[in-house]
């Protein structure tokens, strides 16, 4: 059987990290095999479809920065995240 690909790879951690729970750029790349990918992750998060169902707002930079802004905060607080000044807890929320 073939590996997925990088995408493919990528949503599929993406797609588990559990509600309410974060997930940094770094770690997405590193589970999918491709340490040091941190940025290739976001650009793969980035060509996501319209009203893509994957829970890319789960993933934020290693200081708990959220790069997407106020969409990004919204839909993480609807999950029962505290976001403070644009940041989340990754060391309280981090997954896995």
């Amino acid at each position: 059987m073939e590996a997925p690909s990088f995408e493919e790879a990528v949503w599929q951690i993406v797609g588990a990290v559990p509600r309410g729970r974060v997930c940094t750029y770094g770690q997405v790349a590193q589970l999918a095999g491709y340490p040091r990918h941190a940025r290739h992750v976001g650009r793969t998060l980035s060509h996501l479809p319209p009203g893509s169902k994957l829970p890319w707002h789960r993933i934020v930079r290693a200081d708990g920065q959220l790069p997407m802004g106020a969409e990004q905060a919204r839909r993480l607080r609807a999950e029962g995240v505290v976001v403070r000044a644009g940041r989340v807890c990754v060391t309280q929320l981090g997954w896995p």
